[in-house]
């Protein structure tokens, strides 16, 4: 019987047996394929709460760097809109500080002017005359610059010094003294002022006064003109506090102050004047 079963085994074609050999370990991959997919549901589904956590967080975690984003933002305008007033306190503070620089001479200035000229006599000195008399002094000068601060001059140099409120014009033997500089003759008097200065100065009494006095009546030779760009150089000496003093509460309201000296409002745009690099002319 194992001989005609065996007969029959070899009777059959070979691709059939090829055949139902692979229907056969197709068969078993899909068993075994089987036997691990429930495995795998259930390793999918353990793992899935973890990772809609992890997701939760993350999204949580954006929404509050988008939150402090908008903060920093609006930090950024604010202090942005405090920078814009910032600006504008620096703006005025320089603009208080180019006024008080321009009110102190610590700017050139140049504009319509005057400019007036004193040199010693060449006369002979008469028996009874006093040889100092007919030299260019400090007296002679204070005369001229007061003159000119009363018609209206904003700035005025003498042989290139610039006058302040503190400046002194005093006589040093043979030279004048202006701002701790020396000065000799011929004195060159510079200044700014109105468009009519030179006029103004031409028709004043105590400068007509004046030139009778030194120059009819000692020989003093002196020139004068009008200037179309007449330029004033700024203070160059030491600026210090010299008169000051603290006040307290039981300070009387009215406290006294120092003498007025004559000075130049230096507001080159009220009267023409306006600031520059320049040198006396």
């Amino acid at each position: 019987m194992i001989a005609a079963a065996w007969r029959r085994l070899r009777a059959v074609p070979s691709w059939q047996l090829t055949l139902g050999a692979a229907l056969l370990v197709l068969g078993f991959l899909m068993t075994a394929q089987a036997g691990v997919e429930p495995s795998r549901v259930r390793y999918t589904t353990q793992e899935r709460p973890p990772l809609v956590e992890t997701a939760t967080q993350l999204q949580r975690e954006q929404d509050a760097l988008k939150s402090q984003i908008l903060q920093l933002r609006a930090q950024v305008e604010e202090l942005e809109a405090s920078s814009a007033g910032n600006d504008a306190l620096v703006t005025a503070a320089n603009d208080q500080l180019d006024q008080a620089r321009l009110a102190a001479g610590l700017v050139d200035l140049q504009g319509p002017g005057v400019v007036v000229q004193l040199e010693d006599s060449t006369q002979p000195v008469p028996p009874d005359g006093a040889a100092a008399d007919d030299l260019v002094g400090a007296a002679d000068l204070r005369a001229v610059t007061d003159e000119l601060w009363l018609d209206g001059a904003e700035a005025i140099a003498v042989n290139g010094e610039r006058m302040t409120a503190t400046s002194g014009i005093t006589d040093v033997g043979s030279s004048i003294l202006l701002n701790g500089a020396y000065l000799q003759p011929p004195y060159q008097v510079v200044a700014i002022g109105p468009k009519d200065l030179y006029e103004r100065l031409m028709g004043s009494a105590s400068f007509a006064a004046f030139v009778r006095a030194r120059v009819e009546g000692y020989g003093i030779r002196l020139g004068a003109g009008s200037l179309d760009k007449a330029v004033v150089p700024a203070y160059a000496g030491a600026v210090s506090l010299g008169y000051a003093q603290s006040v307290s509460s039981s300070a009387p309201s009215a406290p006294p102050t120092a003498p007025a000296l004559p000075v130049a409002t230096a507001t080159g745009t009220s009267r023409g004047a306006t600031p520059s690099g320049g040198a006396t002319p």
